[in-house]
């Protein structure tokens, strides 16, 4: 089901900016029982991003109204939300929009992600190398196209998520999660800086582990090597929303005492 500027329909203008030149951002919500999880994060997550992208106010309030109603009778769903700068401008100006425009679909749950959590999964190093770019770096905007690419090769693999890096080689995400590890008494996950996306789910763990007096949480630059002497690997997105990551290529991963801590606050 999808909705344009809160009205049923599946049809978008070809001359709106998300069309024309990906002008916009997203965000991807799990729903449980009739409710957005997470439903206050989804909408900063949304200010936030259009701020940094200097796009025009949107109605927070009924964007919050429509993103409950969408979610009202589901008992798991997925529900995204996309906002574009709207229709209009010359070129790549946006001097004359006529305001943003909100889409909005809801479809399945993706069930896969109750197997893996108990079996756990396992990564393939990405071939492709995610651009560095500290314009645009943790936000989620519409320009997917290093992400299609990630998945495609890994769609080659028997791996279920990818692990990539920057084109400096230093480790950032998955290719639709989040990276954590642990050595120890210490868990790391890379820094976002220059690319990648801040993840919800990546900021309510660690938040949750900033807390801790016994695990100290620490954003790193580290090359993919990092991960050979880990303990324990996990993945998470707003959906997922924590998987245990069993092996990556040779490397393979048995603890998930992290993983049992974390999953209580993730869920």
């Amino acid at each position: 089901m999808y909705w344009i500027n809160g009205i049923e329909q599946r049809t978008v203008s070809v001359g709106d900016r998300a069309v024309q030149f990906g002008d916009g951002c997203f965000t991807t919500a799990w729903v449980k029982e009739g409710q957005v999880q997470h439903l206050d994060d989804h909408i900063a997550r949304l200010q936030n991003a259009t701020s940094s992208l200097l796009m025009p106010a949107c109605d927070w309030p009924g964007l919050r109204s429509e993103m409950q109603s969408a979610a009202a009778g589901h008992d798991e769903a997925v529900l995204k939300v996309i906002l574009s700068r709207g229709e209009g401008g010359r070129g790549y100006s946006a001097q004359g929009t006529l305001g943003p425009t909100r889409i909005m679909s809801i479809s399945g749950y993706p069930q896969y992600y109750h197997q893996w959590r108990i079996e756990g999964i396992e990564l393939a190093l990405s071939p492709v190398a995610l651009a560095r770019s500290s314009l645009l770096a943790g936000i989620k905007h519409l320009n997917r196209l290093e992400q299609v690419m990630i998945r495609m090769h890994l769609d080659k693999t028997t791996a279920q998520e990818a692990l990539v890096v920057d084109t400096s080689g230093m480790l950032v995400e998955c290719c639709a999660a989040n990276l954590f590890w642990r050595k120890g008494h210490q868990v790391f996950t890379p820094d976002l800086t220059h690319s990648g996306v801040a993840g919800i789910m990546r900021q309510r763990i660690i938040s949750v582990l900033q807390q801790r007096w016994d695990l100290s949480i620490e954003e790193v630059s580290e090359a993919p090597q990092a991960l050979s002497d880990a303990e324990e690997v996990i993945i998470c997105n707003a959906l997922m929303p924590i998987l245990p990551v069993k092996k990556i290529e040779n490397w393979h991963y048995n603890d998930s005492q992290l993983f049992d801590f974390l999953t209580p606050y993730c869920l």
